[in-house]
């Protein structure tokens, strides 16, 4: 059983699920030790490049976990778009033919 799902059906990637928390938690830690991390690194505190390395490190986990959701329920607002802008040309030629 893996503990990040990767695989999303549009629907099931609009529900909130135990991965948005993960993703919360990895973006809280990434803005909190980037901004400590750099400051740190300017003034060239050996201890704020570790902080500024993890900092890195929680951002691209918080990429990896959320992702796949982001990726499926953007594809599906796409399809919708589409759509909505093929039903919108045909009332804009409708009108026009009048």
């Amino acid at each position: 059983m893996n503990l990040i799902k990767r695989k999303w059906t549009a629907a099931e990637a609009d529900e909130w699920r135990k991965e948005d928390w993960i993703a919360i938690l990895f973006s809280v830690l990434a803005y909190t030790f980037l901004t400590i991390g750099s400051a740190l690194s300017f003034l060239l505190i050996p201890a704020g490049f570790v902080i500024l390395g993890l900092g890195i490190l929680s951002t691209l986990l918080m990429y990896y976990v959320i992702d796949p959701k982001l990726r499926t329920i953007s594809s599906e607002y796409e399809k919708k778009q589409k759509e909505y802008l093929h039903q919108l040309d045909e009332i804009q030629r409708w009108e026009a033919t009048k």
